[in-house]
């Protein structure tokens, strides 16, 4: 006969998540703030183990929780959209276990394991580009309701995102109707619904325009600063450099500007900018930003939203949400600013 596995003590995830057995404690029963980091930290570290969770009473009783599966916690459009599931989750009795999958598939399957693990009844996911390999699975096999957020997936489940392609479209057209016809873009994660819909948008308004796509002017950023200023620099530096660049996100828009600042470009004198994403900063700088402003907290909200819904009536039809986006004309693009244009599903 096989010998009984050995139970697993909170102390060893404690240790394996480099915090306190309090802190693994607050995590497990809810009872205390603890930081997202610190929380995907020892969820992960639950989940690895195959800590066996015995639910704190008062948890179990009365304080029902769905879990938050992103990657970027710390990025300002994240912090938006994670108060719009907070806020919608709290007004419905629940509380939220926030991880972040730093858009590798191998972590965000180990957070949704341990959110499974830890009982959480619901989930909202920002799904990576391979998550149907591991999450997915795991998702169905537990028979838990899930929405994908922001990010969207052929799979068959409840969606919310923001309109991406026809407003990438129109901030194209734009650069178009002021008289670029080189118009570079930073593209975002390959395999992403975010960054496939912008670089189509982005096609089509070249296209109408009759302009033809030249693919010397995409270059990936990969979603990230670092990627993008290196992209930047490619872009800049070719023998057609473009006179417009498309931004497809906010971090992106950071490692673009780092180049063109180290290349001593003028915006917009000699590069018209115009990107994905509008925060407060993007209205601060000089020249301001013209950029596209989604309703992440709305997004959340709406996601959470759905979860209700399917925790209600699970054969209910299943919905894909998409919300309207506006773009702020500022002035990085080169024009005086006229009123703000709303584009997508009203």
């Amino acid at each position: 006969m096989a010998a009984p596995r050995r139970r697993v003590r909170m102390h060893e995830v404690a240790a394996r998540a480099g915090v306190s057995t309090s802190t693994v404690s607050h995590v497990i029963n809810g009872t205390r703030h603890v930081a997202p980091d610190t929380r995907d930290a020892v969820l992960q570290a639950v989940a690895a183990l195959d800590y066996a969770i015995t639910p704190h009473p008062q948890t179990a009783a009365g304080r029902r929780t769905i879990g938050l599966v992103i990657t970027g916690a710390s990025n300002p459009y994240n912090g938006e959209l994670i108060q719009g599931v907070e806020g919608e989750a709290t007004r419905a009795g629940f509380g939220l276990f926030l991880c972040d999958s730093h858009d590798d598939p191998r972590r965000e399957a180990e957070a949704v394991r341990g959110l499974i693990t830890h009982n959480a009844e619901a989930v909202v996911i920002a799904p990576t580009p391979e998550w149907e390999a591991q999450a997915l699975p795991m998702l169905r096999k537990s028979e838990r309701p899930f929405v994908l957020v922001d990010r969207l997936s052929s799979a068959r489940c409840d969606q919310v995102s923001a309109e991406s392609e026809s407003v990438s479209a129109t901030l194209v057209e734009h650069l178009i109707d002021l008289g670029h016809r080189r118009i570079g873009m930073l593209s975002g994660l390959p395999g992403l619904s975010t960054s496939i819909e912008r670089v189509r948008g982005y096609q089509r308004a070249l296209s109408d325009a009759g302009i033809p796509i030249d693919p010397a002017l995409i270059a990936c950023g990969e979603s990230r600063a670092t990627s993008a200023r290196a992209a930047t620099l490619q872009l800049m530096r070719g023998n057609a450099a473009p006179t417009a660049l498309f931004s497809a996100n906010n971090a992106m828009t950071i490692g673009a500007l780092q180049a063109l600042g180290e290349l001593g470009l003028r915006i917009p004198d000699d590069l018209a900018v115009v990107a994905f994403d509008d925060f407060e900063w993007a209205a601060a700088m000089t020249p301001a930003l013209t950029a596209v402003a989604q309703p992440f907290h709305a997004m959340g909200a709406q996601a959470v939203q759905l979860l209700l819904r399917r925790l209600q009536d699970p054969l209910a039809p299943r919905r894909v949400v998409r919300l309207p986006t506006e773009i702020a004309h500022r002035h990085s693009c080169g024009c005086v600013a006229p009123r703000p244009r709303t584009a997508g599903v009203p």
